[in-house]
């Protein structure tokens, strides 16, 4: 009988020990403050499909782009010393004039309301770029231009992968294609400042670095080429030639131009069951 009350003991203590420790794992799914919670809470229903907290910061952060940077881009215009950097102010001007209009368009249909002028920090970086003068102001514009960029082409690239709002979709896409048409540009003035760059991100940087073993300074054995097995025939070529400086194509179909169709709410799928 004690062999037998010493086994049951042992028994429940391991039973008990067991739902403790999986008690935490399933009832922090349920728990408001998860991820997937927030989520959840912060998104609402419309024809184009969920409009998360997130797509709706990335409206406001389109908006606020183009609230600072035309304005810079129109003053490099008017008075930046070298051609380099007043292509730079022509391409901020064109490319935010039109895609601050999609921004505008998109919101007016997802009943989001947009500021109409540039926060504190962006009205400082204007203030800066209007008291410098000379190479002061290039290395300024082609600097606090890229580094905004940099930093919104994130942002873009998460958005672009995350959301469920075929709206924000597309204007993701067309933000994507301009803000890398304006960083091309801005390094190609041989002004931008990539050791700040990357000095900067390492300083809020958390994770170890990954990746392979830095080189020793041996050539490494040459891979072999990726390429297509077979006979195949294909239509679609590279953009550009290797080596070639990247060109951007930012033609575009007129804002407000239907190239998405509304969601059945019902199945997240195109109405015309496409």
């Amino acid at each position: 009988m004690r062999r037998i009350n010493g086994t049951a003991l042992i028994v429940a203590a391991l039973v008990a020990t067991v739902g403790a420790l999986a008690f935490p794992v399933w009832s922090y799914a349920d728990r408001s403050g998860t991820g997937q919670a927030n989520l959840n809470a912060s998104t609402v229903a419309t024809q184009w499909g969920p409009l998360s907290a997130t797509d709706r910061d990335f409206l406001i952060r389109v908006r606020l782009a183009g609230l600072w940077e035309l304005p810079a881009g129109q003053q490099a215009v008017e008075r930046a010393p070298s051609q380099a950097i007043r292509d730079c102010g022509d391409h901020l001007v064109v490319g935010h004039t039109d895609l601050d209009e999609r921004a505008r368009d998109v919101a007016a249909k997802l009943g989001v309301e947009l500021p109409n002028q540039p926060n504190e920090q962006q009205q400082g970086w204007l203030r800066e770029l209007s008291a410098a003068q000379g190479q002061e102001y290039e290395r300024k514009f082609a600097n606090l231009l890229r580094n905004a960029h940099g930093k919104v082409f994130a942002l873009v690239a998460q958005v672009r992968h995350t959301t469920r709002n075929t709206l924000i979709r597309q204007l993701a896409t067309d933000a994507n294609q301009t803000v890398l048409d304006h960083i091309t540009m801005l390094e190609a003035t041989g002004f931008v400042d990539f050791d700040a760059l990357a000095n900067e991100a390492a300083g809020t940087a958390t994770a170890s670095p990954t990746g392979p073993v830095p080189p020793d300074g041996n050539p490494p054995a040459a891979p072999a080429p990726a390429a297509p097995a077979g006979d195949q025939s294909f239509t679609s070529r590279p953009s550009t030639q290797p080596g070639a400086p990247t060109a951007i194509n930012t033609n575009r179909p007129e804002p407000g131009s239907e190239r998405t169709t509304p969601m059945d709410m019902s199945t997240h799928q195109p109405q015309d069951g496409r």
